[in-house]
């Protein structure tokens, strides 16, 4: 078993693979930082065998390569266009609200519907109301959407401010912790995380495997997409939000059991 992480820039995400094992080399469920020695840190990864969501075993293994979703851009004719230039790399819809997949009981093929040819596809939603949250999962499941992802990146100000979601989910991983709990059972699919590596000050590695341990403590979440910047809630704008804070080039080494 093992958490499976994965660093996003803005637009497209790289699978951080790990390298074969040399005999006798140390491999086990964790997420480390290059120097950090194995089993010390926060970011102790407890590792639940009946996630049909893990890695390995045979049970479901994150994509290399991925589409990443965008609002205003990975509608259905982008990923059209994305499924012709490659057949293998795994889609992204635009966030849907769940509030609006709640509300929206009679038009949801406007938010949901995708041709066949565009599997495998993840459903991306956002919310901060763990019984929407919840709903709107089970009224995606007659979609047959291959994984669900929860924001928990987005900075902008309807989302993270207003809306209270977002990026600004990553302030309360109990929450997410719940709210990936409410998702995973109410569909049959994998389910996943997209975050920053941090919000405005919180952004240190510590932190960032503090988040993910309480995630997976509280619910079968495996896969984690993380946008390798933190995320600034005031002052910046989305666009600003995907330039002016840094990239960290520095990643976590991840193995595998």
């Amino acid at each position: 078993m093992a958490i499976a992480v994965r660093s996003a820039a803005a637009v497209a995400r790289h699978s951080l693979r790990p390298p074969l094992a040399a005999p006798g080399s140390i491999r086990g469920a964790s997420l480390l930082p290059p120097q950090r020695a194995r089993g010390v840190g926060p970011c102790r990864a407890r590792a639940r065998a009946a996630s049909s969501s893990a890695t390995g075993g045979g049970g479901h293994l994150p994509p290399l390569f991925s589409v990443a979703p965008m609002m205003d851009w990975t509608d259905n004719h982008y990923r059209t266009l994305a499924r012709l230039i490659s057949k293998h790399a795994w889609l992204y819809t635009e966030m849907v609200v769940a509030e609006t997949i709640v509300h929206q009981k009679d038009n949801l093929d406007r938010f949901l519907a995708f041709p066949a040819e565009q599997h495998p596809i993840v459903l991306q939603i956002g919310g901060s109301n763990l019984d929407n949250l919840a709903k709107a999962t089970e009224l995606a499941n007659a979609y047959s959407y291959d994984e669900i992802n929860l924001n928990c990146g987005c900075p902008s100000g309807k989302v993270a401010g207003h809306g209270c979601f977002g990026a600004r989910l990553m302030f309360d991983p109990e929450f997410v912790g719940d709210a990936m709990s409410a998702i995973a059972a109410n569909c049959n699919v994998p389910v996943s995380v997209k975050c920053r590596i941090g919000v405005d000050d919180r952004d240190s590695y510590e932190e960032l495997c503090e988040f993910v341990d309480k995630v997976v403590s509280k619910s079968p979440t495996r896969h984690f997409i993380i946008h390798a910047r933190k995320a600034l809630l005031s002052g910046l704008s989305p666009a600003e939000n995907r330039n002016v804070p840094p990239l960290k080039y520095v990643t976590p080494m991840i193995f595998f059991v």
